[in-house]
């Protein structure tokens, strides 16, 4: 049961336990009794409500892909400039880049400079894809940061006599047994010592494998975890729908950024929820695809958002493979989470059967599929009625 169709065994599951916490969070077991109570009583108005885990690989299937590199530059007034094979689209890559340079060298963020990626800094870059952004580049950006680091580490010894372990970065400055110098000022010396100020770093994450030809192999470094649970209320004469909660709990493992990562929860869950709802793909006759716009594609906005969405990230528990600082990816996994609000819509909809039947709903879920689900369940119930009155005693 632990064992993938591709034949990876998955280490690590969380998915029992944060199940039970957002069963226990989200008061699953009094909601769904709450809303049987109400739907005996709405003959129009009925609520649905699901509970959905979901587990995601993280890594480029196409091995190759799963390297980066990054470099940096340290100038003599302590500043640092990195660069990264990661391109920055709003996600919130190059902050978590900048945060991992400022945790090795222990300064400041403000230090650091980030320019835009570029090929004649860092060369044949893999795509920012496969929610590995942060994973790569995070990686890389920490190679490079420590070569200097361990440059400057030796310098500082031989340049105060002192060992190695005697040398300390901390709060933008550099202890050196009972000495404290700025972390500028340690630049500076190295400068004036010609010690290179200036690295490349590169990473290939490990332990990954693929065979396409027998559709086998290692091809994710870890899985993230995540489970949601949405509520809805469907309006069964029209089709027409509203979130009203929606109580997510996903793992990031030691997070990087938890406002990033927060962020990135809400938004990817909100598109999956778009996705098996409101995105319905046309083609013609003629094969060519028709919702090719604005303004015949229905992407989800501010008023299809949850009334209630609370989102809570799983606390201590670090990844335990190397990635950067024990982080886990968050880009796509909260994406699938949508498959909640999708799956809380047909249960609004079986309700009209006594929750007896699965409904036909196809996704995406749109206001007319939904009716057609309901109508679809009026019929089941119709038909059963004639049969269940003949079973009927004869009472005198």
């Amino acid at each position: 049961r632990n064992v993938t169709h591709y034949y990876q065994t998955v280490e690590h599951n969380m998915l029992e336990e944060m199940t039970a916490e957002l069963e226990a969070s989200s008061d699953y077991a009094e909601r769904r009794e709450s809303i049987r109570r109400f739907n005996a009583n709405s003959p129009v108005l009925k609520k649905g409500l699901a509970l959905t885990p979901v587990k995601f690989g993280i890594s480029f299937t196409a091995t190759f892909l799963n390297q980066a590199g990054a470099l940096i530059h340290i100038y003599t007034d302590g500043s640092i400039h990195l660069n990264h094979g990661g391109t920055e689209m709003g996600q919130g890559l190059n902050i978590k880049v900048a945060q991992v340079v400022a945790q090795i060298f222990q300064v400041d963020i403000s230090r650091i400079q980030i320019t835009a990626t570029n090929t004649d800094k860092v060369p044949n870059t893999s795509p920012t894809a496969a929610s590995s952004g942060a994973d790569l580049n995070g990686k890389a950006a920490q190679n490079a940061a420590e070569i200097l680091k361990k440059r400057l580490t030796e310098f500082a010894a031989r340049h105060y006599h002192v060992t190695e372990e005697d040398v300390e970065f901390r709060n933008g400055h550099v202890r050196v047994r009972e000495q404290i110098v700025s972390f500028e000022q340690l630049v500076q010396q190295a400068y004036f010592a010609q010690v290179s100020l200036s690295s490349t770093g590169f990473y290939r994450t490990p332990k990954i494998f693929y065979d396409r030809s027998q559709a086998r192999g290692r091809p994710f470094y870890y899985f993230a975890f995540g489970a949601a649970c949405v509520e809805v209320i469907v309006d069964t004469l029209t089709g027409e729908y509203k979130m009203l909660r929606a109580d997510i709990l996903h793992d990031v493992g030691d997070s990087l950024n938890p406002a990033i990562d927060i962020g990135q929860v809400e938004g990817g869950f909100i598109q999956g929820m778009g996705w098996l709802t409101t995105e319905e793909l046309v083609w013609n006759a003629k094969g060519k695809l028709m919702t090719n716009g604005p303004a015949s594609y229905k992407i989800p906005a501010v008023a299809d958002m949850p009334l209630d969405l609370r989102v809570k990230l799983v606390e201590n528990r670090k990844n335990p493979e190397d990635t950067v600082f024990h982080s886990k990816a968050v880009g796509e996994p909260p994406f699938m989470l949508g498959i909640a609000a999708w799956c809380a819509i047909k249960d609004a909809v079986a309700s009209l059967a006594d929750y007896r039947l699965q409904p036909h709903v196809d996704a995406p879920a749109t206001p007319e599929r939904v009716l057609w689900g309901c109508e679809q369940m009026r019929k089941a119930v119709a038909a059963a009625q004639p049969a269940e009155s003949a079973r009927e005693p004869v009472t005198h």
